[in-house]
């Protein structure tokens, strides 16, 4: 098979050791809004399935490990599709889609060790997947019975951040408690394109940089920010931004779990090896709305949607897997299967989450009593009380 190669013209870190089969040839430029020529990106999977390599990112995989990733974003567009019905029937308040991103979020998801800590944002299902929380976890902050049902040290994945670019800023710090403890470990913060455009995450650059912090940046560039367009948040390609601080910073074909996967092992070794952090831009899509909340058809057109859906990740993959004589239909039937008893499981768990009692939403606000929060407890119980009487 003839391959083609991705040339990649930023600062990167020295690659694990490996070998690639295929000769590498020819390049990738792309257009987009508000870049007259989009920059070449780290591709290592077509849009039709067709395997090329790069001579920085060496991948090797068995079939066992090629398929693991299909099921993986098979399994996870499932959860995403349960969410947005549940949130659509009324059983949750909000749902943030990662539909067409599954690459991106499974990918380096995939890339981390145990001991690896990960900071997302609201949207990380995938990456929450690959650490090993239950998607009914996930269900339960955007259902309003808890802030995030799960212990973050025992998966090393910390709670969903809905401020923007707050969590970067935790990584960082997190990270340079690693370095001072002497561990081994790395850190990664994800973020959007939108948060790209925050204080906290250039805070984030700077403090990891200037202290050499193991950490990696990783932005899932989907194109919008809620309604924004990337051509109005910067001018330059969005991986640039890490020379300015000092570190690397690399693109990658966000639609490409292959990718997404070699780029994130790299960059994370690169952090773990003490030279500091790493930008990763997974340039990917975000096929639905920002959240439930949200109308793309106001700001986007259907055309620009249908062209990237022809580079829908899960289809590439399972291209890759035909071409290559990698699965059958045994496997593809056994992954749908496993889908629809995942599905009932996660609507089963979400309407089994029990409520909080309201006036729990007191406990802990400070370590010790505080006047106005106790003065706001007593306001809340007389209210429901007042209820209770009505009932009875």
């Amino acid at each position: 098979m003839t391959g083609r190669r991705a040339v990649e013209k930023s600062t990167t870190p020295t690659p694990a050791s490996g070998s690639t089969k295929r000769a590498p040839q020819g390049r990738r430029t792309r257009r987009t809004a508000g870049l007259e020529e989009e920059p070449e990106f780290i591709q290592l999977l077509t849009p039709t399935g067709e395997r090329i390599d790069h001579p920085d990112y060496p991948l090797e995989l068995s079939d066992e490990e090629a398929r693991s990733l299909y099921r993986d974003m098979v399994l996870v567009r499932r959860v995403d599709a349960e969410g947005t019905a549940l949130q659509r029937q009324g059983e949750l308040g909000l749902w943030a889609s990662l539909l067409g991103q599954e690459a991106a979020q499974i990918g380096s998801g995939r890339a981390l060790r145990a001991d690896d800590f990960a900071f997302p944002t609201y949207r990380e299902h995938g990456v929450a997947w690959c650490k090993g929380v239950s998607p009914v976890n996930l269900l339960g902050m955007f259902r309003g019975v808890n802030n995030g049902g799960w212990d973050p040290f025992e998966n090393n994945f910390n709670l969903y951040t809905i401020v923007i670019g707050s969590q970067t800023l935790h990584a960082v710090g997190y990270a340079m408690g690693v370095q001072r403890d002497g561990g081994d470990s790395a850190v990664i913060a994800y973020f959007g394109d939108g948060a790209s455009s925050q204080g906290d995450v250039l805070e984030a650059f700077v403090f990891g940089a200037s202290y050499n912090a193991p950490v990696v940046f990783f932005c899932q560039n989907n194109q919008w920010a809620i309604s924004e367009p990337t051509s109005r948040q910067f001018r330059v390609p969005l991986y640039k931004r890490a020379a300015g601080f000092g570190f690397p910073g690399v693109r990658v074909d966000g639609n490409d779990v292959f990718a997404c996967l070699a780029v994130t092992r790299a960059a994370l070794e690169h952090a773990r090896s003490g030279q500091g952090p790493m930008l990763i831009e997974a340039f990917t899509y975000r096929m639905g709305a920002h959240t439930t909340s949200d109308d793309p058809t106001r700001y986007r057109s259907s055309d620009e949607v249908e062209s990237w859906r022809a580079k829908d990740p899960i289809v590439r993959l399972r291209a890759y897997l035909d071409r290559e004589g990698r699965a059958d239909d045994v496997f593809y039937k056994s992954v749908d299967d496993e889908a629809d008893r995942l599905a009932a499981e996660i609507r089963s768990g979400c309407l089994a989450l029990p409520d909080p009692d309201p006036l729990s939403m007191f406990e802990h606000s400070y370590a010790d009593e505080h006047a106005q929060v106790t003065e706001e407890r007593a306001f809340l119980a007389e209210y429901l009380a007042g209820f209770s009487e009505e009932l009875s």
